[in-house]
């Protein structure tokens, strides 16, 4: 169908091009996980969904207008679930590409087919088309070069979860002969030489589509890998929002002895899933050789570990030792190399008084039948103490920082459905702003009176755990079913997998936990997620089971990011500061109370007053101020990003991008020719793997 002839680009004036994407969905899973792209990192879009009968008509007047006189295209970016999902002859698709060669908009086409009207040759003839579970794709020097992945190191491994499912299809072809088609990631083509393009560019009739030929959801690797630069192709490294890798790591209960798990019983004694009076109490505690070899991964690793510390554990030891604490000693002499976070004096219950003469444990109650809670006193001397003890030993701690012992004194279910109401007022007495939660029970911030949560993720290494046999057992007690001799947990549960056997004593830790643990907490780093990892003081000591996992996720990590983009390792009340401010912005764009728009090379953003902007920019952009500008924003992933917020006086950010990349953005295909304004027909529907609509557990995990 013909094309409506449209003005060049440089048309004066200057157009505005208001920062906001256009999705147009038809309820695929591509679309969706580009969606949660841009809602992870704070990036405005519209969305049209195809398949409801009352969305709006995409039109001239829909995508642009005017603004005091001046052309105003609404949307930086359109991403399509495929190259043409309208009927053949639509007026729609005419519409978006007379908009996208008019203002040098780009078009993404989420999950299409290869085939000539995308730039490639036929997949089913020349290529190949089928599962491609477990492929290694490769970022091309074209993509990594002055392309949109330069952030990787080259490799783009796909998953392949279960031999049973299928989890990934895609197209691999080669360019269509005289397409002007640059490949950024590709793969060989089954059974043919040469590479076939995965994520490709193709250049046509003035227009710019970046070609995805393999199906995806938000959660596989392989999108996770990829997601940043599709955004950074789409918005041209200019938009609202922000994406970047961020790991950290509490160890929890150092100066104290964790419990240890018995074998036999299948409980740990001295801990509340023990009956009392069973079993004979067994500490594991860490050791100053233990210290001296968590200082020298850190430094091998360039990595800094948070540890969450009870005072108590060591006042108890001395006492019970001549006054001699040979690990608080080493522990204290190697302050300067980690973090500290208090975790209470004595890491005390503080919620509900526990009732522990049954299994499970009962909420203790009043006379009256109401929950009996540890009392306002008892939870503010257990903050304080602990960090008057740190304070008299000269560790480096922040006062306002706080993570409970079992997160308790927060809503915990079935027991305790509430906070117990004594713990804001002491909280406000001890002025903590930043309390840990457990990611697995309350993930979203919420404040708790003057504090604001912090969730943290617990990797699956058992804090009763010392020696890889220990962890082992409990894994299979806790994911095997009844009839294997497990808890039956799993078949109880309906988000709990269980294990098809048992694993081996011997193997089942490196073989099966270790990747798997791996994985999900690379998932979590790929995501943008700045929330913390926790493991326990037990976790290093003995066998040191701790460190396979965090090496696995440094390792690959490594593997998989060029030094562009390194890991971001955060405190406790940075991370908490980094949460609040999304939350914010995320709540303001949610509300349309944002407005963004770049004219030129001056981009301008108005949020309401209190909400601070996050923005990604190209290398040199400066924030302009009322007296002159300053840079903008922190070096990560070839762009600069952070959050900015007007000077005194102003009513919005104003931003200046750097003469040398506002260049770079220009369009830079050829005009189009008449043959070239002609477009088919609708792409055909693509197939979804099982594996893609559904995502594929990586194995058995409480999720």
């Amino acid at each position: 169908m013909g094309l409506p002839a449209a003005p060049a680009y440089s048309a004066t004036p200057a157009p505005r091009v208001d920062l906001k994407v256009l999705v147009v969905t038809d309820g695929g899973p591509a679309t969706d996980a580009i969606t949660a792209e841009l809602d992870g990192e704070g990036t405005p879009y519209t969305e049209v969904d195809l398949t409801k009968s009352g969305r709006p008509v995409i039109d001239q007047a829909f995508l642009a207008d005017t603004v005091n006189g001046a052309p105003r295209a609404k949307f930086q970016a359109v991403v399509l679930p495929n190259d043409n999902p309208f009927p053949a002859g639509s007026a729609e698709m005419a519409a978006l590409a007379a908009y996208e060669t008019t203002y040098a908009i780009p078009q993404v086409d989420a999950y299409t087919y290869a085939r000539p009207q995308v730039g490639l040759q036929p997949a089913a003839t020349s290529g190949y088309s089928g599962s491609v579970d477990g492929l290694k794709a490769q970022v091309t020097a074209a993509g990594r070069g002055a392309g949109p992945f330069g952030y990787l190191n080259g490799s783009v491994p796909f998953e392949d979860n279960s031999p049973s499912v299928s989890e990934s299809y895609a197209f691999l072809a080669q360019p269509a002969a005289g397409a002007d088609f640059t490949s950024y990631v590709e793969a060989p083509i089954p059974g043919k030489t040469g590479n076939g393009s995965l994520v490709g560019e193709y250049r046509h009739g003035g227009r710019r589509e970046l070609v995805v030929t393999f199906a995806y959801n938000q959660y596989q690797q392989q999108f996770k890998l990829l997601a940043r630069g599709i955004v950074d192709w789409m918005t041209q490294n200019v938009r609202l929002g922000a994406s970047r890798n961020y790991f950290a790591v509490h160890v929890d209960d150092v100066f104290a002895g964790d419990d240890r798990w018995d074998s036999t019983l299948n409980c740990t004694p001295g801990d509340v899933d023990c009956p009392p009076g069973q079993g004979v109490e067994d500490s594991i505690r860490m050791s100053p050789a233990d210290v001296k070899n968590a200082v020298a991964w850190e430094k091998s690793r360039n990595f800094t570990l948070d540890l969450a510390y009870n005072g108590g554990g060591s006042v108890e030891y001395r006492e019970n030792h001549d006054g001699v604490d040979e690990l608080a000693d080493e522990l204290v002499a190697s302050k300067g190399d980690f973090r500290w976070v208090n975790h209470t004096y004595d890491h005390a219950f503080l919620g509900c008084e526990q009732n522990v003469t049954v299994v499970p444990w009962k909420c203790a109650t009043n006379p009256d039948g109401s929950t009996k809670y540890v009392s306002q006193s008892a939870i503010s001397k257990e903050i304080s103490d602990n960090q008057q003890w740190a304070q008299g030993v000269g560790l480096p701690v922040q006062s306002d920082e706080l993570v409970t012992g079992e997160h308790s004194g927060m809503k915990l279910l079935p027991q305790q459905p509430q906070d117990n109401p004594y713990l804001a007022p002491a909280l406000t007495a001890n002025k903590i702003g930043w309390l840990g939660a457990d990611m697995s029970r309350d993930p979203e911030q919420r404040q708790v009176g003057p504090a604001l949560t912090v969730a943290r993720y617990p990797i699956n290494i058992f804090y009763n755990a010392g020696h890889v046999a220990e962890q082992v057992d409990e894994y299979n007690w806790i994911y095997t079913s009844r009839t294997q001799g497990g808890s039956g947990l799993c078949d109880d549960l309906p988000n709990t997998t269980c294990l098809p056997a048992p694993l081996d004593p011997a193997t089942g830790y490196a073989g099966h936990i270790v990747p798997l643990e791996t994985q999900v907490a690379l998932g979590h780093v790929l995501g943008n997620d700045p929330r913390p990892h926790f493991i326990h003081q037990s976790n290093l000591a003995e066998d040191r089971i701790g460190y396979p996992v965090l090496d696995g996720v440094l390792d690959q990590y490594k593997a998989l990011y060029a030094p562009s983009a390194p890991l971001v390792n955060l405190r406790m009340k940075d991370i908490g500061a980094e949460l609040r401010n999304r939350g914010a912005w995320n709540t303001a764009v949610k509300a349309g109370q944002v407005t963004a728009y770049r004219i030129g090379d001056s981009v301008t953003v108005q949020a309401p007053s209190g909400v601070t902007v996050t923005a990604t920019m190209p290398n040199g952009t400066s924030q302009v101020l009322g007296g002159g500008t300053t840079a903008f924003g922190q070096a990560y992933a070839g762009s600069v990003s952070g959050w900015v917020s007007p000077q005194s006086g102003q009513s919005a950010v104003a931003l200046s991008l750097a003469p040398a990349p506002a260049r770079a953005l220009a369009p830079h295909s050829r005009p189009a020719s008449s043959a070239e304004r002609v477009t088919p027909g609708s792409a055909p529907r693509t197939p979804v793997p099982a594996g893609v609509g559904k995502p594929v557990p990586y194995s058995a995990e409480r999720r």
